[in-house]
């Protein structure tokens, strides 16, 4: 019904953005999208939980578009962008135009090296080596030819600069490899900047820019969202609303941002790129810095570090020194002897300050930050620094000047927004300090039955995970489960050596497919999965959180060990210490909230559809046992819990039988 202002109510938007994806109103969505508008309205800070299914999109779109302000959207996939801006926004706005009498715009608007770079295109990429620029084309010959893979992925993106209206890496369908895009992009510390360089005019990142300036509802990532709050410099245009959707990533994702690393490749590439441009007496100074902590980093042990070793210590100050030296000669001189010379500037620049900041951190020793090394099979050895919390960042950043709305499906963890809301920087729920920002939390709830729906199995029986071995009573476990759901199982490991002990024991003893992650593009695998319902798909992190499979072809959740990080975990280890420092419980606190959101994330999984039904089985029994288990249960979605291993063998061959039925009688047999 429409206002008594003349002006369309918020239930009449929401019924006319409803139809307009093809879908249908669900209560939690209608609670969603009122509590939305009062924040909006009243500029109060709101966490949402919102179960599968309850279309929040348009719960929190709906009601931001109809307040008038300016809205940050940030996301955390890939596919939920893509879904706001092809699907969701283009049909929210064209049904909610002619009630609003005015047409919202809408932007996406993402980090600089996202977009396709002209001048890196055409001009070419500054090379490390002796011979300068070269051409991205020349260069893919040089590395096999046109015909390899990367002389093919060079042509493709030739040709579809030409095609492309937004140069985003994302609307590149297949994509291409990082080596290739590497060669045409530049990250926002290389850029030459639209005022300087020759194709500024047409620059695709520039004009994202642009229109993000003049939209109404601007779609973002979490990445970009957290350099906007960290950098100090706005890449965001102002806005009056922000939502964090899929907000259980936001505090991983930001601390992903304000993460540093300092490698030896890193160092010899700063080294390789100023030789060209600054004095030689200033060269050598940071080549002989760099030999230095390349020689200490080939001894250090892997591990956290409360303070840089001495030794170590010196060599890093001494690549601070040396890389601020270049910067200031970069700024002093300019050789116009080297070819297209700006651009080499920009690169040697960006490395050296790279370099710079980061040996900078590290030397300062921040009691609010966390040192550790880092060794890899690969890439060697690294020191890397992160925040030891970024609640503080946060709540300073964040919280400031605006109405912030975070949802998710999972937000409360063990039966309450508390843990989620001390790592946002708020305070528990109920107590108010002066100096907090002031929020309300709110469940609107799930539209599927999950008790009727779902059955969580615990197999307490099985022998408690250890550190090291297989344990070959899990595995029978799990062959005996998969083989009573006749398939349709997604199996989700807690490491990538347990998920390939699995597949390969599993492929041995049943007569069905067992894909693996790894053994093909993510996409592939669960496309797979889902068109044939007798296949398992087993893997780690990506399909804990990455999979939406609704119907027959996921009917069985297996979850091998309680998901909990690394106990050598630095940085975790070190949350865990500041927690008790401060009296508080470390291990519920950081290591079982960790563990909780990805149970919850995995459940997630199983029920995708009012028509699905199917069990979750952990085969840890820990969680059943252990004191910390119910705090675990209480996150997961409210399934039908049991321990009965004979009832829930029982209940899979059911729906096992009744998929079977249900398949054979569409196909008419």
């Amino acid at each position: 019904m429409t206002g008594t202002s003349g002006k369309p109510s918020l239930t009449e938007l929401l019924h006319a953005a409803v139809v307009a994806v093809g879908g249908s109103e669900r209560p939690g969505q209608v609670a969603m999208a009122q509590a939305v508008a009062g924040a909006v309205e009243d500029g109060s800070h709101l966490l949402i939980q919102a179960g599968t299914g309850t279309g929040k999109s348009l719960g929190y779109l709906v009601p931001a578009i109809a307040g008038g302000d300016r809205v940050v959207v940030a996301t955390a996939t890939l596919a939920l962008q893509r879904q706001l801006i092809e699907r969701d926004l283009p049909r929210t706005v064209e049904a909610l135009r002619p009630l609003l009498r005015r047409r919202p715009e809408y932007a996406t608007l993402k980090g600089r090296s996202n977009y396709l770079c002209l001048h890196r295109l055409h001009e070419g990429v500054p090379s490390d080596d002796e011979q300068g620029l070269f051409d991205p084309l020349e260069a893919a010959q040089a590395m096999g030819g046109p015909t390899s893979r990367l002389g093919k992925d060079l042509l493709r993106l030739r040709d579809w600069a030409d095609e492309t209206e937004s140069g985003d890496r994302d609307d590149l369908s297949p994509g291409v490899s990082d080596r290739a895009w590497s060669q045409v992009s530049v990250s926002s510390r290389e850029c030459l900047g639209a005022s300087r360089c020759v194709y500024g005019m047409e620059c695709f990142a520039e004009a994202a820019r642009e229109r993000a300036k003049v939209a109404e509802v601007i779609v973002t990532n979490h990445a970009l969202l957290a350099i906007d709050a960290i950098e100090g410099a706005p890449v965001l245009p102002g806005h009056e609303v922000l939502i964090v959707d899929e907000a259980h990533e936001l505090v991983s994702r930001v601390t992903g941002v304000a993460t540093g690393e300092l490698t030896p490749g890193g160092v010899n590439r700063a080294v390789r790129r100023a030789a060209k441009l600054v004095d030689e007496k200033v060269a050598d100074q940071l080549q002989t810095a760099a030999e230095s902590f390349e020689r200490l980093m080939e001894l250090a042990l892997p591990g956290r570090l409360e303070s840089l070793p001495e030794d170590l210590g010196y060599a890093v100050a001494a690549l601070r020194d040396a890389s601020r030296a270049v910067i200031t000669a970069l700024g002093a001189t300019k050789d116009s002897s080297v070819a297209d010379e700006d651009a080499v500037r920009k690169q040697a620049l960006a490395s050296a300050e790279s370099v710079q900041s980061v040996a900078e951190r590290l030397c300062q020793g921040s009691e609010f930050d966390v040192i550790w090394c880092e060794r890899h099979d690969r890439f060697g050895a690294s020191l890397r620094v992160a925040p030891l919390s970024v609640s503080g960042l946060l709540r300073e950043k964040l919280f400031t000047d605006r109405s912030v709305v975070l949802t998710s499906a999972t937000l409360k963890l063990g039966g309450d927004f508390n843990g989620v809301g001390a790592s946002l920087g708020l305070a528990p729920e109920g107590e108010r300090g002066e100096e907090l920002p002031v929020w309300q939390g709110l469940d609107v709830g799930s539209p599927f039955d999950y008790r009727k729906q779902g059955i969580l199995y615990v197999a307490k029986h099985l022998s408690p995970p250890g550190r090291e071995g297989s344990r070959s009573d899990m595995l029978d476990e799990l062959a005996e489960l998969v083989e009573a759901a006749g398939g349709r199982t997604l199996g989700l490991f807690s490491s990538m050596r347990g998920a390939q002990a699995a597949a390969q024991e599993l492929r041995g003893r049943l007569d069905l497919p067992i894909l693996l992650q790894g053994e093909e593009t993510l996409g592939e695998l669960i496309k797979a999965f889902a068109e044939d319902p007798r296949t398992c798909l087993f893997g780690t992190l990506s399909l804990w959180q990455g999979v939406d499979v609704p119907g027959p072809s996921c009917q069985l959740v297996v979850m091998d060990r309680v998901p909990f990080p690394r106990p050598d975990d630095p940085l975790v280890s070190a949350r865990q210490k500041a927690v008790e420092e401060k009296g508080g419980n470390g291990f519920m606190a950081v290591a079982a909230t960790h563990a909780a959101l990805l149970m919850a994330q995995g459940a997630g999984r199983l029920v995708r559809s009012s028509g699905d039904k199917g069990v979750v089985a952990v085969l840890d029994p820990r969680l059943e046992k252990a004191r910390y288990g119910s705090f675990l249960r209480a996150s997961m979605p409210d399934f039908w819990y049991t321990t009965d291993r004979n009832q829930v063998r029982r209940s899979l061959a059911a729906i096992d039988a009744a998929a079977r039925d249900a398949a054979a009688s569409a196909n008419g047999t």
